[in-house]
């Protein structure tokens, strides 16, 4: 007989599922003194946004590490129910944010157990690896270090073109550390063949102004615009051009930080650069979307979340838990679970406020916090086999 058996043949279990108060505030002490003699495996799995959901700024929000103790075991089953942090955020490697998180919330937080924006890009490097790409966000040099992590073997930023020509855009010099971070490339001779928004963009003038010169000259930053292209009308570029591709990591119009009020995100600055681009050539760029509520980055979390649950019970259940998305944005959190046939749960410590009216799109659930949110879902789950 297995080591493993699932929760629906714990009827003891689900006996416990009474109301929520009692049964929460009992449960860790049941378990304590009388453990389960075998392993359970648990009918449900969680994706967990990050800002507004278990953070605020860089503090942990105290239902967070509550939550966290209750998926490391303190629940009816006594397991670990698996759980991964999907978040829009970005800028660092994957192993830095894993270790400040851990750090943060009290529990470790693995590298397989955490997708950001730009983690799917690994799925394409194989096209890009040798070419020269850009790539915009953060400070100084340090997307470029996660690209080369990824394994972009020729990353540039925009701080590299300003170093190059100072002229590019005159209304910004280089400090110490911008310099210092700063690659010796002649891009006269540097055909771009992409341009990956990584993360949130520091200096939207300068970063929109040299994505326009990469686009209309077909990839040389200087180089003259394309034929057939004019000012206020849009016509194909001149055949055998190269068309740079243009992708963007995180669709989030605003995210929630330590100001009262909502910040502009990536989107924010997405909107401003085709705004532009389009006042200047007629119409805008074609992109690549990525980033929560894509269906590419739910499909490519769906997958990182099953090969977690497998790691934990092996090929031994009966079939797929059922994924549980807790986030504070209707806009990428609930609208991406919606579509990918999850249980959505939104929460009411991040970017909506409930007082501004009904969602843009429709939860499964509303929850005061996340480990309202996580107990929901447990006695959801639990409910459906009484």
């Amino acid at each position: 007989m297995s080591q493993y058996r699932t929760y629906a043949s714990v009827s003891a279990l689900r006996r416990l599922v009474k109301s929520s108060s009692p049964y929460w505030h009992y449960a860790r002490r049941y378990y304590q003194s009388n453990p389960p003699s075998k392993a359970v495996v648990p009918p449900l799995a969680f994706a967990f946004d990050i800002d507004g959901v278990l953070l605020r700024g860089s503090q942990a929000i105290p239902a967070a590490k509550r939550a966290l103790a209750i998926l490391e075991g303190a629940n009816p089953t006594g397991s670990k129910i698996p759980y991964i942090l999907l978040t829009n955020g970005g800028g660092t490697s994957e192993e830095a944010r894993c270790k400040k998180l851990s750090s943060i919330l009290g529990y470790k937080i693995d590298e397989r157990q955490f997708v950001q924006s730009h983690t799917i890009l690994k799925t394409i490097v194989d096209k890009y690896a040798t070419r020269p790409v850009l790539v915009l966000g953060g400070r100084n040099d340090e997307v470029r270090r996660v690209a080369e992590g990824y394994g972009f073997e020729r990353a540039y930023t925009t701080l590299d073109v300003l170093a190059w020509n100072p002229a590019v855009w005159p209304f910004h010099d280089l400090t110490e550390s911008e310099r210092q971070s700063t690659k010796v490339v002649d891009f006269s001779q540097t055909p771009i063949a992409a341009a990956f928004v990584f993360h949130d963009p520091r200096n939207w003038a300068l970063d929109i102004q040299i994505l326009c010169d990469v686009f209309q000259s077909g990839g040389i930053i200087g180089g003259p615009y394309a034929s057939g292209r004019t000012v206020g009308g849009s016509k194909e570029q001149a055949i055998g051009q190269q068309h740079p591709e243009l992708v963007f990591c995180n669709p989030d119009l605003l995210w929630k930080a330590t100001f009262e009020r909502p910040r502009l995100g990536q989107g924010g600055f997405r909107i401003a650069f085709q705004a532009v681009y389009k006042a200047i050539t007629g119409s805008e760029y074609p992109y690549v979307q990525f980033g929560k509520p894509t269906e590419a980055t739910y499909e490519f979390t769906k997958n990182i979340l099953h090969d977690r649950f497998n790691e934990l019970y092996g090929q031994l259940a009966g079939r797929p838990p059922h994924v549980y998305m807790v986030g504070d944005n209707p806009e990428s959190d609930i609208a991406g679970a919606n579509a990918a046939g999850w249980s959505s749960v939104l929460v009411h410590t991040g970017v909506y406020d409930p007082e501004q009216g009904p969602p843009a799109h429709t939860p499964t659930h509303q929850a005061r916090d996340v480990e309202t949110a996580v107990k929901w879902a447990i006695e959801r789950e639990f409910s459906k086999a009484r």
